[in-house]
């Protein structure tokens, strides 16, 4: 896949500011692993205390997930999870910009390759199937290092961070592909690539239908299942963690799911959805609960947040 063209409107006054995020990105991700996770639980301490919007989100998505937890645990496993969001800018910016030689140091354990080899010896394509955790980034291209991937992706709104981080990226992904690229990434997966793929946001899509998200109706992307039969790919889940400390990343590939896809869309979706259901119950605090995943409401059902 090409990289993408810089072009001298870039250097625009109007996108200096851009620029400066850029640089600031690129300097935290050269610093040392232990100080970057330092500052990371530093400004993850300062999310957790100052008033924000998001953090009503992520108190009214977990008490719609975990309603058997009390009032107490809910309220710990929000402020666990706002400070995990200083982990998460830290990893992203480690996942983006740091060097070869720093990603090399990451401790990173990997299981279930085999899977993964066995369907690319039957000549297949695999769709590697997660979640948006914190350190989704990082962990694909922990992963990388492994096996060849690409990724799906939504388009920035600043044309200095598309160029800058889709850049990034292709540095160590055979190819990226807009979320609205499906002919693309049909053909790759034809072509037995491997596409890393989250279809756990409310998208807002007319392909959305409600299946169960840990017993809540949640509007969900029908994605997997259409890229499944237009593409022939085995759909393989892909778990990720941080451990604790600095201890690094656990990363695993599960085997692929079984009669996917089926006929039923729909089933096939809520399959998905339960896998992910799964990865999260493995590192609660880690998920991304400040999205409004549950957004779109069916029919007469009144808005959550």
């Amino acid at each position: 896949m090409p990289r993408p063209t810089f072009t001298r409107s870039l250097l625009a006054p109007m996108h200096w500011p851009a620029w400066l995020g850029v640089g600031v990105i690129w300097l935290i991700a050269h610093l040392p692993r232990s100080w970057l996770m330092g500052l990371g639980r530093g400004l993850g301490w300062l999310v957790q205390r100052v008033p924000s919007p998001r953090r009503h989100i992520a108190e009214v998505n977990i008490g719609l997930c975990f309603p058997e937890l009390s009032a107490k645990d809910q309220a710990e496993l929000v402020d666990a999870h706002l400070r995990d969001i200083g982990l998460m800018m830290m990893e992203f910016a480690l996942g983006w910009m740091g060097s070869e030689r720093s990603i090399a140091k990451v401790p990173v354990t990997i299981e279930g390759l085999e899977h993964l080899e066995t369907a690319l010896a039957q000549g297949k394509g695999v769709l590697l199937v997660g979640g948006h955790f914190s350190h989704l980034e990082l962990c694909a291209r922990l992963v990388s290092q492994r096996i060849r991937i690409s990724g799906m992706y939504r388009r920035m709104d600043s044309p200095v961070f598309e160029w800058a981080v889709l850049r990034a990226r292709l540095d160590y992904a055979e190819a990226m592909f807009e979320k609205d690229d499906i002919r693309g990434t049909v053909k790759h997966l034809r072509n037995g690539g491997t596409l890393w793929y989250a279809p756990d946001q409310d998208m807002r899509s007319k392909d959305n239908v409600f299946v169960p998200f840990f017993g809540v109706p949640a509007a969900t992307i029908t994605a997997t299942h259409h890229l499944a039969r237009l593409s022939g790919a085995r759909v393989i889940p892909f778990y990720h963690r941080r451990l604790p400390g600095n201890a690094g990343y656990a990363l695993k590939l599960g085997a692929p799911l079984e009669q996917f896809p089926s006929k039923d869309t729909l089933e096939d979706t809520a399959r998905v959805n339960v896998c992910i259901e799964d990865m999260v119950r493995a590192a609660p605090e880690q998920y991304l609960w400040v999205h409004k995943r549950f957004k779109t409401r069916p029919d007469g059902a009144t808005s959550v947040y």
